[in-house]
């Protein structure tokens, strides 16, 4: 079984197209959970999410919701770090699967993450695909195909076993943002982690809002400091203070 974590804050605009599109793209063979895990959204997100659960909200197919999938909806304090432990705290599958709100996985994710959980792949992510046609992000959507561990994040989702999470302690709190690079750190010391070659759609919101350039300045700026042995907080303040 497969639990999907997903952390919100404010998803109005695409937690309901998402919660389709898990059930719409995965086989339908396999059992799963999605666990939401709200961080105190006030644009309506869990009226969305509690629509969703209990039937009210219309999918645009004609796809009926698998009876292999439940959904759950989830208080927490705000930080995607301490969101998804909680997420993984509640989740009752072998596999955990983290995925940001605005990403959307590719047809049979389930399988192909099952896939490699049985051939002893106890971690990993898909390759990325922004949904911009700017050269800068086609050719860093191309590159994150390759096994670099400089072309990992986030947005490309994450599954891992949930004996190999708790092994490892979960995602530390003391990061509010590169908390994912973090956990990703520790699975390439361990020598766990594959990249699946299908992509895994995410928006490409905050470049547009920023400027390409800018933001991609702004998150290599993020990873030297933090190669430099900057701490949680100094790299949260850089954060707030360019692009929060």
């Amino acid at each position: 079984m497969i639990s999907i974590i997903i952390p919100i804050l404010n998803e109005a605009k695409s937690i309901g197209n998402l919660l389709f599109h898990l059930i719409e793209q995965a086989t339908q063979q396999h059992r799963f959970e999605i666990i939401i895990v709200d961080g105190g959204s006030s644009d309506g997100s869990q009226d969305i999410v509690s629509e969703f659960i209990s039937g009210r909200l219309q999918s645009r197919s004609n796809k009926d919701l698998s009876d292999n999938v439940t959904v759950s909806l989830i208080p927490s304090e705000k930080g995607r770090a301490k969101q998804m432990n909680l997420g993984a705290k509640k989740a009752i599958g072998h596999i955990l699967y983290f995925l940001h709100a605005d990403s959307f996985p590719p047809k049979n994710y389930d399988q192909l993450i099952i896939n490699e959980v049985n051939k002893g792949n106890q971690a990993g992510c898909f390759r990325l695909q922004f949904d911009s046609n700017h050269w800068w992000l086609r050719l860093a959507s191309w590159l994150t195909q390759f096994s670099w561990r400089a072309c990992r994040g986030g947005d490309q989702s994450l599954f891992i076993t949930n004996a190999l999470f708790k092994d490892i302690g979960g995602y530390d709190e003391d990061y509010i943002i590169y908390e994912d690079n973090m956990l990703i750190n520790e699975l390439y010391k361990r020598k766990q982690f594959i990249v699946i070659n299908k992509k895994i759609q995410t928006s490409s919101r905050l470049y547009e809002k920023h400027g390409v350039w800018k933001l991609q300045y702004h998150f290599w700026s993020i990873y030297v400091k933090k190669w430099f042995g900057a701490s949680a907080d100094d790299l949260y303040l850089y954060y707030k203070k360019h692009i929060s």
